[in-house]
């Protein structure tokens, strides 16, 4: 079957209409009466009766079989992810100290907090030689030491900025690091 941007279209598996926006090979984006985007695939879709003109599509299904299958299966909307978070490369360090060390038995604070500082750097000098542009630093929020350390130790860089990182994803205890790239040598 033959889609096109603008037809309106019917899921076969849940009760979700709506017209393609747009079509990147065998996966085809829908936008519903209320403004949302779902994706997809080609032969998850049929087509409806079209809006104002009383064009109808012709099929050779069992429409008594969809309308089964409709009912008994129930699908769940993926998040749509903005164009450009899609292809930015998630680069997350998680400095809690379980994550950086089999046991932190005998270890001071002091030893704790330099482990996880030199994780932080380690990475960090990693991401600029490896010219990733975004890192997120997970470290908690417990009392804040780890945070002001890491704000001091970013503040070394002159092409390093930073800044508290998404609150929906990770809450408070998490920064943002963005490295820009020297352009001019």
């Amino acid at each position: 079957m033959k889609f096109r941007v603008g037809d309106t279209v019917e899921t076969i598996d849940d009760a979700i209409s709506g017209v393609i926006t747009n079509i990147t090979g065998d996966v085809i984006s829908v936008e519903d009466s209320n403004g949302f985007d779902f994706q997809f695939e080609k032969h998850e879709l049929m087509l409806t009766a079209s809006g104002n003109s009383l064009e109808t599509a012709v099929y050779n299904t069992d429409f008594e079989a969809v309308k089964k299958e409709k009912e008994s299966k129930k699908r769940k909307s993926a998040p749509t992810i903005k164009p450009k978070e899609r292809h930015a490369p998630k680069f997350e360090v998680d400095l809690h100290i379980h994550h950086l060390t089999k046991s932190s038995k005998g270890m001071s604070n002091y030893d704790m907090l330099n482990l996880q500082l030199d994780t932080a750097r380690g990475q960090l000098e990693f991401a600029i030689r490896k010219r990733i542009p975004k890192i997120v630093f997970i470290h908690g929020v417990g009392e804040g030491v780890l945070r002001q350390e890491l704000e001091t130790l970013f503040s070394r860089y002159n092409n390093v900025t930073f800044y508290d990182a998404d609150y929906k994803t990770y809450g408070l205890g998490a920064t943002e690091v963005r490295v820009f790239q020297n352009v001019d040598p």
